[in-house]
């Protein structure tokens, strides 16, 4: 997607930008020359994630933009203030705001702390309102005013709730905004719209929620930043109240390879849906996945287990300290468990004495490629074999169980 230099000198105000889809868009816009606003938490570097503010100021001038770093927690409504004073201060006025900050954790509503569930909401919903709210009266004022939430279409589907609803609650609070804002604002010509993703797009926070694996399944946040630049070009009077997806944008564009944004080109027809992904969209993985093989035996999945139970140990206990419940599918279906938390840990069929951290869900022929190291969990997770419940980085915790079993088993 070429630069048409349609975004030089507007002002874009971006939350979340100091990394991953926020910092992408911010390149893309910077490449135009325009002036942006990074209003992210991080000033100084995370242990585990890559860039600052800061980091990611000095990448948006080298592509040709200006950049004004403001540390900013979106649910403080004061450094919300602060930040939009201080863009207003140095670029006179905000064109364009790209609410994208968020949190996520994909559990149950049981083991969803209140501590979670209120930093979600914080976050996504309120954080979303708070600063469209402050950036409003600039916006008013731009002749290219738009708002866009990385936020996904309101489907209505309880399969979309059920696994995570806290997550879902919050993460449609933003598209509600959506929806209501572009209403409200039609008649101060401020487009309001949503983006999101087809496919699972790989950043340094999937990575370390999920694993290096993740990445073969998914593709660059470069696609979300073409797929925005194409929407925020558009005049704000032809387009609001949209809810967009990335592909759709950029087809609609006249972009008809879409290889190129795969993390793993040759594995570009493999890639994993997102969340709040209708099914009309299905991978060559997703079809392999609901196949029963043909000829399978009956008791592959009793001697798994009886062979796991004869290597299990103190040792392996106090690495892994996690419960595993397997809903077997298919040929071999049954509950199985794996205590790894207790003693000298203990499995067998029906369900543990002890709560499971994580329940996971797939087909018996899946399972026992799982354990004997032909499948690898985060990428079973990622194309829709594996189906995860609870404590999603305890249940990846069997990649290492797995690999440290597989020349015994």
């Amino acid at each position: 997607m070429i630069n048409t230099g349609k975004l030089a000198g507007r002002t874009i105000f971006i939350t979340g930008a100091s990394r991953g889809i926020g910092k992408a868009i911010a390149l893309k816009a910077a490449k135009d020359g325009a002036n942006i606003v990074i209003a992210a938490k991080t000033g100084e570097p995370h242990p585990k994630l890559p860039g600052t503010i800061y980091t990611a100021a000095k990448e948006i001038e080298e592509a040709g933009g200006k950049a004004l770093p403001c540390i900013v927690d979106v649910r403080d409504e004061k450094q919300v203030q602060t930040a939009v004073q201080a863009a207003v201060q140095k670029f006179g006025g905000i064109d364009i705001l790209i609410n994208n900050a968020s949190a996520i954790s994909l559990t149950p509503t049981a083991q969803t702390d209140m501590k979670r569930y209120d930093l979600m909401h914080n976050i996504n919903t309120r954080g979303t309102f708070l600063v469209s709210k402050e950036c409003l009266p600039y916006l008013s004022k731009s002749n290219h005013a738009h708002i866009m939430n990385i936020s996904p279409p309101l489907d209505m589907s309880p399969h979309w709730f059920s696994d995570h609803v806290a997550y879902t609650m919050a993460k449609y609070g933003m598209s509600m905004c959506v929806l209501g804002m572009a209403r409200e604002f039609k008649g101060l010509n401020i487009a309001v719209n949503a983006l999101w993703p087809r496919t699972a797009i790989h950043t340094a926070a999937i990575e370390m929620l999920v694993g290096s694996e993740s990445q073969k399944y998914s593709r660059k946040p470069e696609i979300m930043a073409d797929a925005a630049y194409v929407v925020l070009c558009r005049e704000p009077s032809t387009c609001t109240g949209n809810f967009f997806i990335d592909e759709e944008v950029l087809k609609q564009a006249g972009v008809t390879d879409l290889k190129e944004y795969a993390c793993v080109p040759e594995n570009a027809d493999n890639l994993m849906p997102d969340l709040y992904i209708t099914m009309d969209f299905v991978t060559k993985a997703q079809v392999e996945s609901r196949e029963t093989p043909k000829g399978e035996g009956t008791e592959h999945v009793p001697a798994l287990f009886s062979k796991i139970e004869s290597l299990l140990n103190v040792e392996l206990v106090n690495k892994t300290k996690s419960v595993y419940q397997f809903n077997i599918l298919g040929q071999e279906k049954g509950t199985w468990f794996l205590d790894l938390r207790n003693g000298e840990g203990s499995c067998g069929s029906g369900v543990a004495t002890s709560k499971a951290d994580a329940v996971l869900t797939m087909d018996s022929k899946h399972f026992m490629d799982m354990f004997m190291g032909k499948l690898k969990p985060t990428a079973a997770f990622m194309t829709g074999k594996l189906k995860i419940t609870g404590d999603l980085q305890k249940a990846m915790k069997l990649e290492k169980l797995m690999s440290s079993l597989k020349s015994k088993l």
